[in-house]
């Protein structure tokens, strides 16, 4: 098979595709370990990282959905008087 190829899986191709799919999983993990770094200098200057990470939760929400969220949460407040 001078194509490069195996069973008609073309191997450089591949190859390319898990390189690249690597490389991205390594930049995932340095980008965590920078959010990881982050809290805990937040969380050195006081702040409460649990609830800085709700905060960042609902800021990824659409308002329609942080609304519906609110008023369930209201409502099931209120069935349990908490």
């Amino acid at each position: 098979m001078a194509d490069g190829s195996t069973g008609g899986v073309a191997a450089a191709k591949l190859r390319s595709f898990v390189e690249r799919i690597e490389k991205l999983e390594n930049e995932k993990s340095e980008l965590a370990a920078d959010i990881r770094e982050v809290y805990a200098e937040a969380k050195g200057n006081g702040f409460d990282t649990k609830i800085m990470r709700q905060v960042i939760k609902l800021r990824k929400m659409e308002e329609p959905d942080r609304r519906e969220q609110d008023e369930l949460l209201d409502l099931y407040r209120q069935a349990l008087e908490v």
